[in-house]
C-alpha cells in the first residue's frame, strides 16, 4: 500500500493535447464530440493515464485512460459499444480506478445509452452503427 500512496497522485499522468483533430479509437467517440461542440461543452480527448496496478518494481503494469475529460463538469467519460455481458473488462478497471482515486469522477457510457444519445440528438446513422456485431470492437 505504501506504493499505491506513493504513486496515487503522482502517476496520474497529464498526456499532452495535440494540436491537431485527435485520432479516435472508435467512430463512436467522434460522434460524442459532434454532440459536445454542438452545446459548447468543452472537452479534451484522452487527457491522463491513471495507474491501477504496479509490480514488484514499482513499475506501472496497468493503466486506464478514459476517452474523454469534461473540464467544465470535472468529468471523465468512457464510451463502450460492447454488449452487456462483454463490459466486464472495463467494468472491473473503472471500480479499480474509483477504489484507487475516489476523488475522480467518471460515467461510463454503454452501448444502449449512446445508442439513446444518438438518437435524441439526431444522428440515427451513427445510432445504427453501434448495433450488431460490427459494432463489438475492444476500445
Amino acid at each position: 500500500m505504501q506504493v499505491l500512496s506513493q504513486y496515487r497522485t503522482k502517476m496520474i499522468k497529464e498526456q499532452s493535447q495535440p494540436a491537431l483533430k485527435p485520432v479516435f479509437a472508435h467512430p463512436i467517440e467522434a460522434s460524442f464530440t459532434t454532440i459536445l461542440n454542438y452545446y459548447g461543452i468543452e472537452w479534451k480527448y484522452e487527457p491522463r493515464a491513471f495507474p491501477l496496478q504496479w509490480d514488484g518494481e514499482e513499475n506501472v503494469i496497468e493503466a486506464f485512460t478514459p476517452d474523454f475529460y469534461l473540464p467544465q463538469q470535472d468529468l471523465y467519460v468512457e464510451l463502450t459499444t460492447l454488449r452487456p455481458k462483454l463490459n466486464n473488462f472495463k467494468n472491473r478497471r473503472i471500480r479499480r480506478l474509483k477504489e484507487l482515486y475516489p476523488e475522480v469522477n467518471i460515467k461510463l457510457l454503454n452501448r444502449r445509452d449512446l445508442h439513446k444519445l444518438m438518437i435524441k440528438f439526431g444522428l440515427e446513422d451513427e445510432a445504427r452503427s453501434i448495433q450488431g456485431t460490427q459494432a463489438q470492437t475492444r476500445n
